[in-house]
């Protein structure tokens, strides 16, 4: 879908800058958004007459690169474990109708999170998150549709085995290979 004018730039632009904004916003350091978002949507002027059909992927790719390689501030893992933590901690007003299982459910779900390799977060969160496809997430990693459908496996494997209780009185199941 080459874009040729500022007319379709622009409407591209209207169409995914709210989800580019929010997949920003969910790892980067507050103070950074801003400059990666533009210098996203910036990459994006630039190479217009090479957009793919459809964008969002490529746009959720280029900013993750830019992220990548801004040697500002906060690591993005640090910023996105950051978000978590405050959300378990603050939530909303409904908080105080929680049960303390409940509360306790999501202390064990930010220490397992927290515990996961930076990889993983990634992976989970653009599955979870950002709600994309196989297809889309993978070019977003810049790997194939195999490789990202088998670290989200791993990663959830990995999430659920920190989800399990260390000291459970029942024995753990016998493999089924």
């Amino acid at each position: 879908m080459p874009i040729d004018t500022e007319a379709q730039f622009t409407e591209v632009y209207r169409a995914h800058y709210e989800d580019v904004l929010r997949f920003v916003r969910r790892r980067a350091h507050p103070m950074n958004v801003d400059d990666i978002v533009g210098e996203t949507f910036l990459t994006a002027w630039r190479r217009r007459r090479e957009l793919p059909e459809d964008p969002r992927p490529w746009l959720f790719g280029t900013a993750r690169k830019v992220m990548l390689n801004a040697g500002r501030g906060m690591r993005r893992q640090t910023a996105l474990v950051v978000h978590i933590q405050q959300s378990a901690e603050t939530g909303s007003h409904d908080r105080a109708l929680d049960t303390t299982a409940q509360v306790d459910s999501r202390m064990d779900l930010v220490a397992a999170w927290k515990s996961l390799p930076p990889a993983d977060q990634e992976v989970l969160a653009l599955h979870v998150w950002e709600g994309l496809a196989a297809k889309d997430a993978a070019k977003v990693l810049g790997c194939t549709r195999a490789a990202y459908a088998m670290r989200l496996t791993r990663a959830k494997r990995r999430l659920a085995g920190q989800l399990t209780p260390a000291h459970s009185l029942s024995p753990a199941p016998a493999p089924t290979h």
